[in-house]
């Protein structure tokens, strides 16, 4: 069930960065500080709020949001789908995932204000058996499908997880 439009909403855009080594694709999360206003200490993908006077669109953001965050030059990623959308609740935020795929692993430069730790994971691990679960939250105002990924020592849950369920179908049912 989507997440309705909490009033308020913000735009913001993440990407979805994509690499194959080894015979797997592999996807680059992020894990977020402590200190961070929302969101603290759980694994995002690289994104932010749209701002007007930078960005001329999602895409933008979420180029210039991996950029700022792990150091990812724009001209290094080639953008191949942009998702659905999603809101948050809890923030307030419309996300945009778009898609981008690197030639390689990348040289990463995270910036220690917003990212204490950069992690990649492959595809076959995030749907390896006993990796995904689905929990039914009953929040303040509507029912919620909470999905979650199991890594080591790390647990993916909230918007990226709905994200990386999303995409994930996507890949595997080609839809």
């Amino acid at each position: 069930m989507p997440v309705p439009l909490a009033s308020g909403s913000r735009a913001a855009a993440v990407l979805v960065p994509l690499f194959e080594e080894d015979g797997e694709t592999r996807v680059i999360l992020t894990k977020r500080p402590e200190t961070m206003p929302s969101h603290q200490g759980e694994i995002a993908f690289p994104g932010g709020k749209f701002d007007p006077d930078l960005d001329d669109d999602l895409e933008a953001t979420a180029l210039r949001e991996a950029r700022e965050e792990v150091g990812l030059e724009p001209d290094a990623v080639e953008v191949v789908a942009r998702l659905e959308g999603m809101a948050t609740l809890a923030s307030r935020f419309v996300i945009t995932p778009f898609v981008g795929m690197l030639v390689g692993r990348p040289l990463l430069h995270p910036d220690p204000r917003e990212v204490v730790a950069v992690l990649d994971v492959s595809l076959s691990e995030l749907m390896a058996d006993g990796v995904y679960r689905e929990e039914r939250w009953d929040t303040w105002k509507t029912d919620l499908d909470v999905h979650f990924y199991e890594l080591t020592g790390e647990t993916v849950w909230g918007a990226t997880a709905r994200i990386l369920t999303g995409f994930l179908a996507h890949v595997v049912t080609g839809r």
